[in-house]
């Protein structure tokens, strides 16, 4: 497992963050607040830790884990709280480092319930290519959260893990990288061809009608 303080230097910020106002990152100074608040023990705060975080984490876990996604949760956050006071980093430092540990805890759970991930191919088996460029993410974007998780569970392993992660989660090329132990290349390049994949299924979905 990673520590809490690999994810503390997240300087690579993602381009589209240049354009945010500030309007658009207070959000983000709100989480960054309550990560030093929850991390001496302010309850209030590291409810909006969670209030931040679990919906994404658990959509995340609903594709590894299916229907324990809840379960596995609960566990993530119990570590979480408990090793919180070590943590070093920002609001996406928190995230990579929380959804780490979520990771973690759901491969625990697929090894103890003898399962596999949702996917075909191992999760190691990653291209060390970089893509020229990310895809549109409107694949994702324009897909009800059901739908869109159905249709992430049916691709290989890499690159459900890799849409998720950037897409879903929100975490950049090197932040997912950290959470996979895999290069911000073969994460790009996981992404790009996962989000291929989902354009031509919506467009097989739509030629039939769904």
């Amino acid at each position: 497992m990673q520590s809490a303080a690999a994810f503390g230097d997240s300087g690579n910020v993602r381009s589209f963050r240049r354009k945010q106002s500030t309007i658009d990152t207070s959000p983000e100074i709100a989480l960054a607040a309550a990560i030093s608040q929850a991390k001496g023990g302010n309850e209030s705060a590291f409810r909006v830790l969670y209030r931040s975080v679990q919906p994404a984490l658990l959509r995340y876990l609903r594709v590894l884990v299916g229907q324990d996604a809840e379960d596995v949760a609960s566990e993530a956050w119990l570590q979480i709280a408990r090793d919180l006071p070590s943590f070093r980093g920002d609001a996406d430092g928190f995230r990579g480092w929380a959804t780490t540990i979520a990771r973690n805890r759901a491969m625990d759970h697929l090894r103890s319930q003898r399962r596999r991930p949702v996917g075909t191919q191992p999760v190691e088996e990653l291209t060390d290519r970089p893509a020229t460029s990310d895809t549109a993410e409107s694949a994702v974007d324009s897909m009800a959260t059901d739908a869109a998780l159905a249709m992430i569970a049916k691709l290989p392993q890499d690159q459900a893990e890799a849409v998720l992660l950037r897409v879903v989660v929100g975490l950049d090329a090197k932040a997912s990288g950290k959470v996979l132990g895999k290069r911000a290349g073969a994460v790009r390049t996981s992404a790009y061809r996962g989000l291929r994949k989902l354009a031509e299924l919506l467009e097989q979905a739509a030629d039939q009608g769904e």
